[in-house]
């Protein structure tokens, strides 16, 4: 909504009103979309670019780093990233102020919202380092930052649920207990993802097994999507905020 009028030759702010639960779902949806046109444009037009390995077998999927290493499909995913990281940001530390007002009084809970928004930051710049570096320009940049992702992604899941725990156990809000049991099985789908993701990657590794990497790319969507569909949850959260731009225009003398 935008409000901003002129009233007796005299300019009221202008002021935009979003509702963060949009603004969530939209940056949510942005590497979501971004995603799943990588993958299509990979599978449809760069399938044997995108499915080779070292062990030369059969591979029916590429890899989410294989997709976004291609071209068109790697601008593509570079600006949905990109435009998708300031909102990231802006929500982390939404967070932060909310578990900082909610547990002023709760040493634990205060610390454990400190190391919650550090992960948080930390799993965003992971998710940047991958994504800027392509697999096929440094492979161990990339690496390193897909590992970032994952292991910072993990902890801050782990602490958000942490720290919900107890915003459930004080709170009488249906949607304070809803959004903690969807944290919760996010969560945990997360970590199974991650570890079939893991035995698959390293079996197609040590055997070259027809499939294997099919399943490993299968299973690493999977741990996208989870990880995605966790952070949606904050729309619950959040469900009455707004995000507020006022511009003030200044009288100007000729």
């Amino acid at each position: 909504m935008i409000q901003g009028s002129n009233i007796l030759g005299y300019e009221r702010p202008l002021v935009i009103r979003i509702s963060f639960a949009t603004c969530i779902a939209v940056t949510v949806c942005l590497p979501l979309l971004g995603l799943i046109t990588c993958i299509s444009i990979s599978s449809l037009f760069h399938f044997e670019d995108a499915t080779g390995t070292h062990c030369q077998v059969s591979n029916y999927l590429p890899s989410i780093s294989a997709s976004i290493s291609l071209s068109p499909e790697c601008h593509i995913w570079r600006f949905c990233i990109g435009l998708h990281s300031a909102p990231r940001l802006l929500v982390a530390f939404t967070y932060f102020r909310f578990y900082k007002s909610r547990f002023a009084a709760r040493s634990l809970e205060s610390t454990l919202s400190c190391f919650n928004l550090a992960f948080s930051i930390s799993e965003n710049l992971g998710l940047l380092l991958l994504t800027y570096v392509s697999s096929t320009e440094t492979y161990f940049v990339h690496k390193e930052g897909f590992v970032l992702f994952i292991v910072s992604s993990l902890i801050y899941m782990l602490i958000t649920c942490r720290l919900w725990r107890t915003i459930k156990k004080y709170s009488l809000s249906p949607e304070d207990a809803k959004s903690h049991y969807w944290k919760v099985r996010f969560l945990l789908l997360n970590v199974c993802f991650c570890a079939f993701a893991g035995f698959f990657y390293w079996k197609h590794n040590i055997y070259c097994e027809s499939g294997s990497y099919t399943f490993f790319a299968l299973f690493e969507y999977l741990v996208v999507f989870s990880n995605m569909a966790f952070h949606l949850t904050a729309v619950w959260d959040f469900k009455s905020r707004e995000v507020v731009v006022i511009s003030n225009f200044e009288d100007k003398d000729f």
